[in-house]
């Protein structure tokens, strides 16, 4: 088989609809909100997103079966940036280890809400693109350096908890679907002086309950070793689905 770039959405969502927990995320950027920023390519089965939205491109592959991905990322590999960030199954950052210095930012998992019944009490309301200066805010002091795209904002899919008029938490969507019924879960937080009070337990079952009326799999990317966060997932009725790496590779 050879490497092959792909522009039919219709046949990517075959390809990768057969699991939804693996592949949310390269599902959600089918949508016309993402696609523009995309680059599509397969060996086979086995597909290879390239996204270019949001500062450094980001490699997305993994494999179904086994070491599924390999010949699709030894094929790619004269094609990638020179520097980019990637989400890989386990051992497939090695393909790539002839031709990139890999920097390794962890194991991680994917999980997906299996029990919806688990949710918590909601709390929180929808936050607006008019309150993303308080939610910068918030993650200037909880949650620096995480990735955010403002325009998500736009979904109505963010959930932010106050108390006594202040921004205290939010629960909000790496990407969310209705076509292809997917959503991702991402830039949690809640403010340091806030924590342990169960405000992220309640923006996270409020959230989840808004997107369980347009969509079929609530997902999430966690890292392996952030015991609090996986330990509030397993309470809310989320399982592993897969485990993962993320890498930083720069071309030698």
């Amino acid at each position: 088989m050879t490497v092959t770039s792909v522009h039919d959405r219709d046949e990517l969502a075959r390809l990768l609809g057969g699991d939804p927990a693996l592949h949310a995320y390269q599902l959600g950027d089918l949508d016309d909100f993402f696609w523009p920023y995309t680059s599509w390519y397969r060996d086979g089965d086995a597909v290879a997103l390239v996204y270019h939205g949001g500062g450094m491109p980001t490699l997305l592959a993994f494999d179904d079966r086994p070491g599924a991905s390999h010949a699709l990322l030894a094929g790619l590999a004269p094609l990638l940036p020179r520097r980019f960030y990637a989400h890989l199954s386990p051992g497939a950052e090695q393909v790539l280890g002839a031709d990139f210095d890999a920097a390794p930012g962890g194991p991680h998992l994917k999980m997906a809400l299996t029990d919806p019944a688990a949710l918590a009490a909601p709390l929180g309301d929808v936050l607006t693109p008019a309150d993303l200066p308080e939610l910068l805010a918030l993650y200037e002091v909880a949650y620096p350096g995480n990735w955010f795209d403002a325009r998500m904002l736009e979904t109505g899919q963010y959930i932010g908890v106050r108390r006594d008029g202040e921004l205290l938490a939010v629960a909000g969507v790496h990407v969310w679907s209705p076509k292809y019924r997917v959503a991702a879960l991402g830039n949690v937080t809640t403010h340091p002086r806030a924590r342990g009070e169960g405000l992220a337990r309640g923006a996270v079952s409020a959230l989840c309950r808004r997107l369980l009326d347009t969509v079929d799999h609530v997902t999430l990317n966690v890292k392996a070793d952030n015991a609090a966060a996986c330990a509030l997932y397993d309470g809310l009725g989320f399982t592993q689905a897969a485990e993962y790496g993320e890498f930083t590779f720069t071309a030698r």
